[in-house]
This record gives C-alpha cells, structure tokens and sequence, in this order.
C-alpha cells in the first residue's frame, strides 16, 4: 500500500505547486567509500526527505532508517508518515538529525 499513499502523495504536493522527487536513489558511504545504496521514498523540495509507511506502529527502526537517510544527504529534517491510522495527523513523526550525528 506503501506505492499507492506515495503516487497520491505526489498527485497532491504537485497540484500545489511543491516540487517533489520519488524514489530517489542514494549512495550510502563508509569511511568515504560506497557502501552500498538507499532508496528514499520522496524528496520534497529538494530538501525534506519523506519516508512513508503502512504499518501497525513506527518502531525504532523506521527513525534509525530515517537517520540513516538525513545523514547520507545531508540534510537536517525528515518526516515518517504512518498511513495505517485512524487520524494522519496521528501518524506523522518530524525527525531531526543532531549535529553529533
């Protein structure tokens, strides 16, 4: 269900003029070196990643994840958004990466 919330996500940021990007590819480094690659679900703006998720509770992971994303791009703010809930505004989670990080 993940796919369906991010492509109406998209539909709605775009009609308001917000410019987005899905499925963004980044690398992921270690001691400067290409360690692999993450997929981030949205980048609004070019500047807030967004991480969408279907599920019964964000856990501990899904903030790790998120973390682990600010960290790659570089960027500050980040945001989960739990689409399995009664009342959205229930389900959004506002991340933020720590200098130390």
């Amino acid at each position: 269900m993940e796919s369906v919330y991010e492509s109406a996500l998209v539909i709605e940021l775009t009609q308001r003029g917000i410019r987005c990007e899905r499925q963004v590819i980044t690398e992921i480094l270690y001691k400067g070196r290409k360690v692999g690659e993450a997929r981030i679900d949205l980048l609004v703006g070019g500047c807030l990643i967004v991480e969408l998720k279907a599920v019964d509770s964000l856990l501990a992971i899904h903030k790790a994840q998120m973390l682990s994303y600010l960290k790659a791009l570089s960027r500050p703010l980040g945001l989960l958004i739990n689409f399995k809930v009664e009342v959205l505004r229930q389900g959004i989670q506002r991340i933020i990466r720590s200098s130390e990080i």
